[in-house]
């Protein structure tokens, strides 16, 4: 980790201004061994010193630092040696540091902005930002899963964001600025290295959007197909062709929309009530979990028996993308089932 943030900090020192800073770095390195050379003949007439306590005496001076435990005892070791270390050397050094401090500088407000490349893996990448408080939801939902982790970093996708907001900043989450549906775009994210993508509708209330997020799945689903995906969409009717562009998650915000206002007025306390089944802030919380690597159960009845033993409510299994809400006991479980449950904990088999 550290070479890697050394040899970074050199790649900017020659990103700019190339020629001149390879020669300050030569001359540095010229008054570093002129030093270690000058102190060591000088100083070696009247002690026992070598190379490497010239070598440490640089170092210690052009730093200043100045320890102390090594120093010129001759009037040559002081005035042809120590002297132009202190004037040179420091002079030197102070502007390949300062050089650096700039580049580094210059290259944290890139990547602030979106200017930067990302070199990611088993990232999520969340595109578009219809809002930083629903961006900020959406990343602290899915990091509560077990299955993803608290340290998973993400990395935004916009093209509208000036540059990554101050409530992103410092918490693993990356800014990329550009047009999504472009492969130069994707690539800064690390695309074909991310484990999800979420494309959100960039402006809820306008339909136009779900044109976008087409154009943007099929961008992605183009090029990196194992990534998996979950799209937002307004229109109903968008959901086809979505799903024929291979999304492997479709979100009809409409659908809910229309269903909530229904049923809170039908039944009181029903937002509520699905609120604390989708959030996995705390309590119970619903879950679907593949039972393809689970017990080897044969009916409805003994799924349940063994979800009750698990501490977790079956309240029915999901078939060929369709749900089977409290079928009967006898039902035969088949290849490809999943349980539909409530509990504290995703099912865990094994």
């Amino acid at each position: 980790m550290i070479f890697r943030v050394i040899f970074q900090y050199i790649a900017l020192l020659f990103h700019k201004r190339k020629g001149k800073n390879l020669r300050a770095c030569c001359i540095l390195l010229i008054v570093l061994l002129y030093g270690a050379a000058g102190f060591t003949y000088f100083e070696g007439k009247t002690s026992e010193v070598t190379l490497v306590d010239g070598l440490w005496y640089s170092l210690v001076t052009m730093t200043t630092v100045g320890y102390g435990d090594i120093f010129p005892k001759t009037p040559l070791g002081r005035f042809a040696v120590g002297v132009p270390l202190m004037f040179v050397g420091i002079g030197i050094l102070g502007y390949i540091l300062t050089t650096v401090s700039s580049a580094l500088v210059f290259s944290q407000g890139q990547k602030r902005r979106g200017m930067g490349t990302t070199n990611l893996t088993g990232h999520i990448v969340i595109i578009n930002v219809p809002g930083i408080a629903k961006v900020e939801q959406v990343i602290r939902e899915l990091r509560r899963d077990p299955s993803i982790g608290g340290d998973t970093e993400v990395v935004i996708v916009a093209e509208d964001l000036d540059e990554l907001p101050a409530v992103f900043q410092g918490h693993d989450v990356h800014f990329i600025k550009g047009n999504p549906t472009r492969d130069e775009t994707l690539s800064r994210a690390s695309i074909d290295q991310a484990a999800y993508v979420v494309i959100l509708c960039r402006a809820p209330q306008d339909p136009a959007s779900d044109n976008l997020n087409l154009a943007i799945a099929l961008a992605i689903e183009s090029r990196a197909s194992q990534v998996v995906s979950a799209v937002e969409c307004i229109d109903p009717g968008m959901e086809g062709l979505l799903r024929k562009a291979k999304c492997d998650r479709i979100v009809c915000l409409s659908k809910f929309e229309s269903r909530f206002i229904s049923h809170e007025l039908l039944n009181p306390g029903a937002q509520s009530l699905i609120e604390d089944l989708i959030c996995s802030a705390d309590g119970q919380q619903l879950y679907i979990t593949d039972l393809a690597n689970g017990p080897q159960l044969h009916t409805y009845a003994d799924l349940r028996a063994w979800c009750q033993r698990s501490a977790h409510i079956l309240i029915g299994i999901r078939r060929d993308k369709k749900q089977l809400l409290n079928p009967p006991d006898d039902t035969i479980l088949a290849a490809g089932d999943a349980a539909i449950t409530i509990g504290e904990h995703r099912l865990a088999f094994g």
